[in-house]
């Protein structure tokens, strides 16, 4: 069994007007999130977004389950990325380039010079990134993203390039890691890898490649999302296109054709 989910579009100042054709046609709505509603609701765990960006985005943080939960919320937020497509110039900003403080890094926030404080680094297609929460990050210009989260409202800005949305100086402060993230930061799949990006401890993500993928599938039940990152995947023999996601109980029921791609995420 499995339920095709519903697809929520979200119009943004950053977004952009070439979304591709299987997502839909918006004409010159500025696209900036594609993302799938899951029955359960705020009690699921898990959310997956696509991100299409034009500017860059907020730089902002999120807090861990016991900060979140202090502030009200069910639980913290964790998130991956995977770069479907990127401009030549595109970034990512992940952690600092150095160790610093919150006064600092409050000080910074204000008169906009945190955007230096950024580790910028080149984004390609088919990199990978883990956000730890606590890490401050921010999605630059000219990509095509996929994100995996923890399914949680719960985002601190700290600098938004002007644009007249709440900062959260106080909150997002004070569950700001302040030292730069370890290398290696990033990572890379190859488009044909059949394996584990993810195993905990909020979630797992399995990247699925081609008919060689049904020996990676898990074989229990569980509250499994499946997301095609191209055509030829489908479930239950049902064709689940690009553009498209579902949740199921059952993975072994997936296949990919020759050349599909396809992320699958379960709770841990």
């Amino acid at each position: 069994m499995f339920t095709r989910l519903q697809t929520l579009v979200v119009e943004k100042p950053w977004g952009r007007t070439d979304i591709p054709s299987d997502f839909g046609d918006f004409g010159d709505r500025r696209i900036g999130e594609i993302w799938f509603a899951h029955p359960e609701g705020d009690d699921a765990q898990i959310m997956v977004k696509f991100l299409f960006t034009s500017e860059r985005l907020s730089i902002q943080v999120h807090p861990d389950d016991e900060a979140a939960q202090a502030a009200g919320y069910p639980r913290g937020k964790e998130e991956c990325w995977l770069v479907l497509d990127a401009k030549p110039d595109a970034e990512l900003g992940v952690g600092l380039i150095a160790e610093t403080t919150r006064e600092a890094l409050h000080g910074a926030a204000l008169d906009g010079t945190i955007v230096d404080m950024i580790d910028w680094r080149r984004a390609r297609a088919d990199d990978f990134v883990y956000n730890q929460a606590g890490t401050i990050h921010a999605i630059g210009a000219g990509l095509t993203v996929v994100e995996v989260q923890q399914n949680v409202d719960c985002t601190y800005r700290l600098y938004d390039y002007g644009r007249p949305r709440e900062l959260h100086f106080e909150a997002g402060l004070a569950v700001s890691e302040t030292a730069p993230r370890p290398d290696p930061r990033d990572g890379r799949v190859a488009a044909n890898d059949n394996r584990l990006l993810v195993d905990g401890p909020h979630f797992r993500l399995l990247h699925l490649s081609g008919p060689d993928a049904a020996g990676l599938l898990p074989q229990h039940d569980a509250d499994f999302t499946l997301t095609p990152l191209s055509q030829g995947c489908s479930i239950s023999g049902e064709e689940v296109k690009l553009g498209e996601c579902v949740a199921t109980d059952r993975a072994d029921r997936i296949a990919l054709a020759p050349g599909a791609r396809a992320l699958l995420c379960w709770p841990a």
